[in-house]
């Protein structure tokens, strides 16, 4: 695996629970007797139609998923299994590269997107994986030296990938809106007129040595408005922290797993909730992944929306500008909740 290099802007997976493991006493991070996360299926077609009798029930089912566990499950949203297995291809295919070559796109101190691992504030390695992280939006943003040329078809892909969900993040976020009776602009409009993407496209080797003790990516929340999770169609990973017990995340066949992240907490006054979440290892299966996080463009002021303060229901937090910069500095000062330390 690459040398520790400096955690991404959007993407940064904090070690919420900083304590680290013992062998003796631990609970086993691979227990398969978790339960499932109930989480639903919603689909955008529906929300993105005319139908109010149809919109109205994938609204509430929406709402409710994000005011439970923070995640649902995207079907019907525009994209093939063809193409979600071409998405999942180029993702393997470059984490099969020879060593040196995956090298030639390094993430290093200076850096924020490139190949590497996640690390702490004192740049040791968290987790046990490869990820390679792209600016991906605005295109102002885009480091064409951090772009793999291999495989071919890695830039023409990922390019699809990036509009395709950028038109379904506008319709989820103006659903959103929607669900919570607000004007269905409303957390479009803080996005501001260059909102950002980041793509982390993961690998979790098999780790044969005390795979109960080791992370594949430790406890987090996102730092994003939104995040878009295309699974593994084979191998189990994601857990999510529900009611202070973590579960297993479904595999559903093309459906894109989608939670929000700790600014839509804020827009929502907390009635959205940003879930923790954290990846085992695997003692005998490699596994991949590819996470998209869509965050304001820095200068906007995210704020909890006007429309859900009242008498009865208080201002929860208070305002920030550019979060990510407030979350990294936070957890550089040992704050293991960065969205805490926001609250009122």
């Amino acid at each position: 695996m690459a040398d520790a290099l400096k955690p991404d802007e959007l993407a940064i997976n904090s070690n919420v629970f900083p304590q680290k493991p013992t062998i003796k006493g631990i609970e086993s991070i691979n227990n398969a007797t978790f339960p499932l996360l109930q989480i639903p299926i919603v689909n955008i077609g529906i929300l993105n139609s005319s139908l109010s009798s149809e919109v109205e029930v994938e609204l509430r089912k929406l709402c409710s998923a994000l005011g439970s566990s923070g995640y649902f499950q995207a079907i019907n949203h525009g994209m093939s299994t063809s193409f979600l297995d071409e998405v999942l291809e180029i993702t393997r295919a470059f984490f099969n590269l020879p060593l040196e070559e995956k090298q030639k796109y390094p993430r290093v101190s200076i850096e924020l997107e490139g190949y590497g691992n996640n690390t702490h504030k004192n740049y040791q390695t968290l987790g046990w994986n490869e990820r390679l992280h792209l600016n991906v939006l605005p295109e102002t943003a885009r480091n064409s030296g951090k772009w793999p040329q291999s495989p071919e078809n890695f830039r023409r892909v990922l390019l699809e990938y990036t509009e395709k969900l950028r038109v379904m993040n506008e319709i989820i976020l103006k659903a959103m809106a929607k669900s919570l009776n607000l004007e269905e602009n409303c957390l479009l409009n803080q996005f501001g007129e260059n909102p950002r993407a980041v793509f982390g496209f993961n690998f979790y080797p098999p780790c044969p040595l005390m795979p109960d003790v080791f992370y594949a990516a430790t406890p987090h929340s996102d730092a994003s408005m939104t995040s878009f999770i295309l699974q593994d169609k084979e191998v189990e990973g994601l857990q999510v922290l529900k009611n202070n017990q973590w579960h297993r995340t479904p595999l559903t066949p093309d459906a894109i797993v989608v939670n929000v992240g700790d600014q839509v907490e804020i827009m929502s006054n907390g009635i959205f909730r940003s879930p923790v979440h954290r990846v085992p290892t695997n003692n005998k299966r490699e596994r991949i992944s590819l996470a998209v996080f869509f965050g304001p463009e820095p200068s906007i002021e995210i704020k909890p929306a006007e429309g859900l303060i009242d008498d009865k229901n208080p201002r929860l937090y208070k305002n920030v500008i550019d979060y990510p910069q407030h979350y990294r500095e936070n957890i550089q000062h040992g704050i293991t909740s960065p969205l805490d330390a926001l609250k009122i």
